[in-house]
């Protein structure tokens, strides 16, 4: 039976927050919100964790998932970025996109595209991440919420409760979240590809 948070959007109660953050180091799935649709979130190096949510999702050990890092000079740890691609995300974030970059030595192999050696990057706009990111202190290792057979994503965190109250530790309520996931931008090439149009304005990175 999971845990149910509800956490104000605009001001996060910090026990709540801190509560949160011990069950990710010990080991949680949890559902969260972000700017854009709510996430599945676990501790970076918990492959029994990233294991639930592959079984959740039912998705195979090719799905990419999204390190979703505190700003960018955290990302800069995890993600390879020269001077272009640093200004692109320095412009565009906080906000609704995943930058696909080359990983570094910090990632996981478990978590890297199997021959491309990528990772997905994300610096969301939304308080309540941040203030797990602040506590955490490392990124939180995500999916965007959307189930089997299901093409959009939920937003309701009662319906999430209800129907995966047994699969996840903990919900954190933060309102109704969009139902658009992020736009994706791969930057791994000599000019910026959108691999996916969500919330973000994919414009400014074509050509």
């Amino acid at each position: 039976m999971s845990q149910f948070f509800q956490i104000h959007p605009d001001n996060p109660q910090p026990r709540l927050i801190r509560q949160a953050v011990e069950m990710l180091r010990q080991g949680a799935v949890i559902v969260y919100p972000t700017d854009s649709a709510y996430a599945l979130g676990c501790h970076l190096g918990d492959k029994k964790a990233l294991d639930r949510i592959r079984e959740i999702r039912r998705v195979d050990d090719k799905h990419n998932f999204t390190l979703v890092c505190r700003d960018l000079s955290q990302a800069a740890t995890y993600a390879k970025m020269d001077n272009t691609a640093y200004r692109l995300i320095n412009a565009h974030t906080p906000g609704p996109y995943t930058f696909i970059l080359p990983a570094t030595r910090e990632v996981p192999r478990r978590l890297l595209h199997p021959k491309r050696r990528t990772i997905g990057i994300r610096i969301p706009d939304n308080r309540i991440v941040r203030a797990l990111l602040e506590e955490l202190g490392e990124p939180i290792m995500s999916s965007t919420l959307i189930l089997p057979g299901e093409e959009m994503p939920m937003t309701d965190p009662y319906e999430i409760r209800e129907r995966l109250e047994h699969q996840v530790d903990l919900v954190i309520d933060g309102g109704y979240c969009d139902l658009e996931p992020t736009t994706v931008v791969d930057l791994t090439g000599d000019l910026p590809r959108v691999v996916r149009r969500g919330k973000g304005d994919p414009a400014p990175f074509e050509a």
